[in-house]
């Protein structure tokens, strides 16, 4: 029972312990309003609606993924069709605005 005692204690004044909140800004994944590139459209069809892409990453794999990345967004690609786009991270309007320390 003497042992007990100071272990409640100790778990009784842990329990009463404040925390602090700290708040982070998130950025934001690109623009809503940017339309992306839709799973199974293909190569061709990406290349008439958004042009030729910055950057042409080779394909890697098998079946082979290939990237291609525009200044916004992202696409990948599994042989000649869209599996996934991808907006770019856009840092919030609150850490554009602050200065470094």
């Amino acid at each position: 029972m003497s042992r007990l005692f100071p272990l409640l204690a100790l778990l009784f004044t842990c329990a009463n312990a404040h925390a602090e909140n700290l708040q982070i800004p998130i950025g934001q994944q690109g623009t809503s309003e940017l339309r992306l590139p839709q799973y199974g459209e293909s190569q061709r069809t990406v290349l008439e609606h958004f042009g030729l892409a910055d950057e042409e990453h080779p394909s890697v794999g098998n079946p082979p993924i290939t990237r291609w990345d525009y200044r916004e967004f992202s696409v990948y690609f599994e042989n000649t069709h869209v599996i996934s786009s991808v907006r770019h991270h856009q840092p919030g309007a609150a850490m554009q605005n602050k200065e470094p320390q």
